[in-house]
């Protein structure tokens, strides 16, 4: 799947969706790393397309970040949490039970958690003397906190190609009404040209804009269009110049007529 290009300072760089994907690698949480787990959510959610994932896979990802205890995540408060299925559907805005087991798989597929499976395969947390977690059993978060600059790096990729869409698509649709605009007054002043076959170049670019456009397709018939829009201008501006220079002939051989007029009655005598 193609994302298209993503301009930066520097130019424009063409980025692929395996691109971004490949540039995401699980790397090893460096100690005393430490993450806003909401801002690593916004960049999962933002970067959704390279993922693969959908957006209800989102909100159980949300719930699950609900049943972390911290704003912030970190290894030395651990990074499990053990909710059960039916806590789950709860904070997952009433999801049914199979959906959710669908889009938890979908979330480890996609690397933003991981199962940590006890023996008997459920979610729960063995305390200490103290009251404290020694060990918990359910899904870890330690993808979320490894991957964190990985996903806002994504997500400002994305976020970028989005806005260069926008404006592209943007430039498109003024250049697209100046052309309109400029063919219609032509015809009807009745400025001289083949604007018929003008009219049919206009046309056929107009109709190659796909359903679906990537950033390429509008920014290479925008391209064109605006090559169209100022060769239109330079012939209606041609156009006007060459009647400027009728009417300044047409001035100036009845400014001659007066002069010799004149003249002639200077030499009659009185």
């Amino acid at each position: 799947m193609q994302v298209g290009n993503v301009t930066t300072p520097f130019g424009r760089r063409s980025v692929t969706l395996a691109q971004i994907k490949g540039q995401m690698r699980t790397a090893e949480i460096k100690a005393g790393k430490k993450a806003d787990k909401w801002n690593v959510f916004r960049d999962a959610c933002e970067a959704r397309a390279v993922l693969g994932i959908q957006g209800r896979a989102l909100t159980v990802l949300n719930a699950l970040l609900t049943f972390y205890p911290d704003n912030e995540l970190s290894e030395d408060r651990g990074l499990v949490v053990f909710p059960s299925n039916d806590q789950l559907s709860v904070r997952a805005h009433g999801i049914a039970g199979t959906t959710l087991r669908r889009h938890l798989a979908a979330l480890v597929d996609a690397g933003l958690i991981q199962r940590k499976d006890s023996a008997n395969g459920k979610r729960y947390a063995r305390k200490d003397e103290t009251g404290g977690i020694e060990e918990a059993f359910g899904f870890s978060l330690a993808p979320l906190l490894a991957r964190a600059e990985e996903l806002a790096h994504a997500a400002q990729q994305l976020a970028a190609e989005r806005k260069r869409f926008r404006i592209t698509k943007e430039a498109l649709s003024i250049c697209r009404r100046d052309v309109r605009k400029l063919i219609s007054a032509a015809v009807e002043e009745g400025v001289a040209g083949d604007w018929g076959h003008i009219e049919e170049m206009f046309l056929g670019l107009t109709g190659r804009i796909p359903r679906t456009p990537t950033v390429d397709d509008l920014q290479q018939i925008l391209d064109e269009m605006e090559m169209l829009r100022e060769e239109i201008i330079n012939r209606l501006e041609m156009q006007e110049n060459f009647e400027s220079m009728g009417s300044n002939a047409v001035q100036n051989e009845r400014h001659i007529q007066n002069s010799n007029t004149e003249s002639s009655n200077e030499l009659e005598p009185s």
